[in-house]
This record gives structure tokens, sequence and C-alpha cells, in this order.
């Protein structure tokens, strides 16, 4: 089975989205930071199930789309995935 690995930069993605909406709704900022984890989790049985990232054009980095949020995760192998920034789809993407 495929283990994904959350970068540095991902979980400080996810703590800044998370900040972000709490100043409207704490609830809601628990639930969405939990969705984008449970998107995530998908590619343990499908792990190239996202799209290749345009910007990058390498079929080893892709994407998952959930709401406005680009996951983007790299593919080592057949047993590890990294997820490398959860990035907000109206921003510029800069990896």
């Amino acid at each position: 089975m495929v283990k994904i690995n959350w970068t540095g930069q991902a979980t400080e993605d996810l703590t800044n989205i998370a900040e972000f909406i709490k100043k409207d709704s704490e609830k809601f900022a628990r639930i969405t930071v939990r969705n984008i984890r449970d998107r995530a989790r998908q590619l343990k049985q499908l792990p190239t199930s996202g799209k290749i990232v345009p910007e990058i054009e390498k079929t080893e980095i892709r994407e998952l789309i959930f709401g406005n949020y680009r996951i983007i995760y790299k593919i080592f192998s057949t047993t590890r995935i990294d997820i490398l920034t959860v990035h907000h789809s109206a921003r510029q993407l800069k990896l």
C-alpha cells in the first residue's frame, strides 16, 4: 500500500488554510482541513488519479482538486507519495 507523507510545506499550508477560515467559522475550518486530508487519502488506492500539473508537466507531479484547493503531490514509488503543497487555485503556483 502507498504511504502518504505530508511535507512541512503542505502541513503549513493546511494550518494557514485553517487559520484563515477560522476567522469566520472554526467549525468550517476543521471540516475543510478534514476533507482535504480525506481527499488526499484517496491516493492510497489510486495514486495516479490526479492530473499532471500543467505548470510543471512532469508525470510524477500531479494534483487533486478539492473545492478551490489544489493538492499537489509527487509520486516517488509504488509505496510513497509526498503531498508537496495545498494551494488555492486563485493564486499562482510556486514550487
